[in-house]
């Protein structure tokens, strides 16, 4: 809030105008009626002029503190909203710097919870702070104060009335602080249900399961409405016992006034204005009770943006911007490198060793979960090796900066993300600054300018939300065009002509070999046909390389990529019988 301090100053300053407008009405109404009314000290009669000109008085003290109360919640949300923009905008800047276990160590739908609903908790208690605690404390300082100026004898109702709401909110404030917490965990939970349900709504209509989703949302749901009807069964012991204090304080502030009356040590006016200040104190002690509640959900929600904050990103930036030696410019080193997650009982690579030449076509092929997707995420530093190293142009990628790491390096996924925007802007998320002709060009070379041509924009044609517009082979040509595009060092290819048929991915990969020649290409493919042509194809089993070689050297030595190439055959055979 330090930026904004000025903001939340006057927001509180402006409060306080407004209350103090507040405690003086009471003192007026006295006036009217004692003077104005009952023309007590005037030979008891009646002086409308009085009665008027204190009614414009108070008239005009009401809009005093109606604009007080305006500006004080101008400039209490102008605080707030941008305490919570900046909130939003470090948590989403500190979320981007994660590393991919620890995305996965805070889950989806809790970020999701604490960069929306968690900030607005937050901000709302910015606001209660700002401006609440203030009135509360003001209506109870000052209301005290002037109910005791009017009266001594009042001061019995106050300290009877005051420990009883006080026992109240302590006893109601600390039995749900902590389930606070609770109800945003359970908040954080139902989200990501949500979350992979309208990602995954395919898989779910495909297979039939809307009625098992249903169920499990409604789980998460129904725990979520249990935590909150326990805080609200909580507060809900608040407002009567705050109303029943509040009564039977006005009933004796009646009655002690009323035998004063009769002793004429007081006039009636006295009484009214008495009742208006017990009734000030009670309501800000409600409202205080009130606040609390918002305190205690904002402070625990503050805590949790706190852990947000406060995790430090994993993977940190080294010196290197640029490699020392040209001619490694485009080259990849693997030097006994292995990785194992923070929590697994044995590591999921080991004793890596390999070099790719710069411009050298790579290929990496193997069984289901040998960690071939593990291996290629250690280049960009999505994860860190936690044994050897992985160097890039000659340099440990642990020393590079993360961004000048990443721009040397494009990685064209199997699952091709596609935006609500035209195919050509699809494309141009590889260099925003590339012309039409060199958006064609890498068109071409990834063999969808054809089926881009036949759409009824051309290029113009706008994608439906998630490529739905699009075949599965369409979306990953043109992913493939956004990534040979922005023309970096090094392309790793994911299993990403997973869709294409075996004519159109020989087409792209001759492309691949003419036009992107001092590319470096790293390959990751299920099919034998699709690595055949490599400069050398990698055979990864159970967390290790088993051999690496050509296609011919690999047939007659390697028995693993002789099994696969005989169930590829064997399955071709099969399928064409």
């Amino acid at each position: 809030m330090k930026k904004y301090a000025l903001y939340a100053v006057l927001a509180s300053l402006f409060m306080v105008g407004e209350v103090l407008v507040d405690l003086l009405q009471p003192r007026l109404m006295e006036q009217i009626v004692d003077e104005g009314i009952l023309g007590l000290g005037l030979g008891n009669q009646p002086n409308v002029h009085l009665v008027v000109m204190i009614g414009i008085r108070m008239i005009l003290l009401v809009i005093l503190g109606g604009l007080c109360g305006v500006l004080s919640g101008v400039f209490s949300n102008v605080t707030s909203e941008n305490c919570g923009n900046d909130m939003r905008k470090d948590c989403f800047s500190r979320i981007m710097h994660f590393s991919h276990q620890q995305m996965e160590d805070f889950s989806t739908g809790s970020l999701i919870t604490r960069i929306t609903n968690d900030v607005n908790q937050a901000e709302s208690l910015i606001v209660q702070l700002i401006r609440g605690i203030v009135r509360c404390l003001m209506f109870f300082i000052g209301g005290s104060y002037a109910l005791l100026s009017l009266d001594m004898a009042f001061r019995t109702v106050l300290i009877i009335a005051f420990p009883i709401i006080l026992i109240d909110i302590i006893f109601v404030v600390s039995k749900s602080n902590p389930l606070f917490t609770l109800v945003q965990e359970k908040l954080d939970k139902m989200n990501e249900v949500i979350q992979e349900n309208i990602s995954g709504a395919r898989v779910v209509k495909a297979f039939v399961q809307e009625e098992r989703e249903d169920a499990r949302f409604n789980d998460s749901n129904q725990d979520l409405v249990d935590s909150q009807f326990r805080v609200m069964l909580l507060l809900s012991f608040l407002q009567p016992v705050m109303n029943i204090v509040l009564n039977i304080a006005v009933v004796a502030i009646i009655w002690i006034g009323g035998l004063q009356v009769q002793n004429g040590s007081i006039e009636p006016g006295v009484i009214m204005a008495a009742i208006t200040y017990i009734s000030q104190i009670l309501s800000g002690m409600m409202m205080l009770a009130m606040i609390f509640q918002t305190v205690s959900r904002g402070v625990a929600s503050s805590k949790r943006i706190h852990e947000v904050l406060t995790t430090e990103p994993e993977i940190k930036d080294g010196p290197a911007t640029s490699p020392s030696d040209p001619s490694l410019v485009g080259s990849v080193e693997f030097d006994h490198a292995g990785f194992r997650y923070d929590d697994a009982d044995r590591p999921i690579l080991h004793d890596l060793t390999l070099s790719i030449r710069p411009g050298e076509t790579v290929a990496i092929i193997g069984a289901t979960g040998c960690g071939k997707t593990t291996m290629i995420d250690l280049i960009p530093r999505f994860y860190d090796v936690t044994e050897g190293s992985v160097k890039v142009d000659g340099i440990d990628v642990r020393e590079w900066n993360k961004s000048a790491l990443r721009e040397r390096i494009t990685v064209c996924l199997q699952k091709s993300e596609m935006f609500s925007t035209t195919i050509k802007e699809n494309i141009l998320l590889g260099r925003k600054e590339a012309t039409e002709e060199e958006v064609r060009e890498a068109a071409r070379a990834a063999q969808a300018e054809d089926f881009i041509l036949q759409q009824p924009d051309g290029y113009d044609t706008v994608v439906a939300q998630g490529g739905m517009s699009l075949s599965g082979g369409q979306r990953q040509r043109i992913s493939i065009a956004r990534s040979l595009l922005r023309r970096s060092e090094v392309i790793i290819f994911d299993d990403s002509t997973s869709a294409l048929d075996l004519k159109t991915e020989a087409a792209l990969y001759e492309a691949l070999k003419t036009q992107y020649a001092d590319v470096t290409k790293i390959i990751i493919a299920q099919r034998i046909a699709s690595v055949k042509d490599a400069d050398c194809i990698v055979v990864l089993d159970a967390g290790t390389i088993n051999a690496c070689g050509t296609h011919e050297e690999l047939l007659a030595s390697c028995s693993i990529y002789q099994d696969i190439c005989k169930s590829q055959q064997n399955s071709d055979e099969g399928g064409a019988a």
